[in-house]
């Protein structure tokens, strides 16, 4: 099952300003995101390094998830921006894993973690994550670590996971969230990097956290200097 292509045909491609001409949500602010290929370009860049850049300074985070995960021990989840693939390990050995990121470049190395797992039931697609080629309510948990603050357009993002998400399913969000100074001069400090990638340091948990009407179940500081948040959500929603 490792590295299997969806048997759907992939989602159109975004254009190049479609983050800018497709409406979002009713009452749903948009901030300004980098576009699609934007940032598959951005991450095509980045994939040799991003391990080095991003793997160690963010891996406490990425621990509280899976371990989070492994507390559900959900039948199926899929991962949102899965990268390079270095929470696939964390996750139960018997849970069904789909990932799905932008990016070739990344997902060509999370292929290359993923075959070191056999055994595990892992299929990993080249999928714009805002228009996902899955039915509804396909997945008990959906997980998203590090993407929700760097995704062209959050709010439609946060649809398409509810929408793919079954209905009292489990949304794990992994992310940065403003309000702390260390933050601003984090982003300051890799300027370059954060610009490439569309980071957002202004990023508001009661806008994207609170905003939708969802069931925030917990939330918990993790990183160095608490600097991310770790916030599970119960997908309540009618079938």
């Amino acid at each position: 099952m490792i590295g299997q292509e969806p048997r759907h045909p992939p989602p159109r491609a975004l254009a190049l300003d479609d983050a800018q001409h497709v409406p979002a949500a009713a009452g749903s602010p948009e901030p300004v995101g980098m576009s699609a290929q934007a940032v598959v370009r951005a991450y095509g860049g980045l994939a040799p390094l991003y391990d080095v850049v991003f793997g160690a300074v963010l891996e406490p985070g990425r621990r509280a998830l899976t371990r989070a995960v492994q507390d559900l021990h959900p039948a199926s989840l899929l991962e949102v921006g899965v990268g390079t693939g270095l929470a696939l390990a964390g996750y139960p050995a018997d849970t069904k894993v789909v990932g799905v990121d932008l990016s070739p470049e990344m997902l060509e190395r999370a292929r290359r973690r993923a075959a070191e797992m056999p055994g595990r039931d892992i299929a990993l697609h080249v999928m714009n994550a805002e228009r996902m080629d899955f039915p509804d309510n396909s997945f008990d948990c959906v997980t998203l670590p590090y993407v929700l603050s760097v995704t062209p357009s959050p709010a439609r993002l946060v649809a398409e996971v509810r929408r793919v998400c079954k209905p009292d399913g489990t949304i794990l969000v992994l992310n940065h969230f403003s309000g702390s100074r260390f933050w601003w001069a984090m982003e300051r400090a890799v300027r370059s990097v954060a610009d490439r990638v569309g980071f957002r340091s202004d990023f508001g948990y009661e806008e994207h956290m609170l905003g939708h009407d969802w069931q925030v179940r917990s939330v918990q500081p993790v990183n160095l200097f608490r600097l991310s948040k770790l916030v599970v959500v119960d997908n309540h929603k009618h079938a």
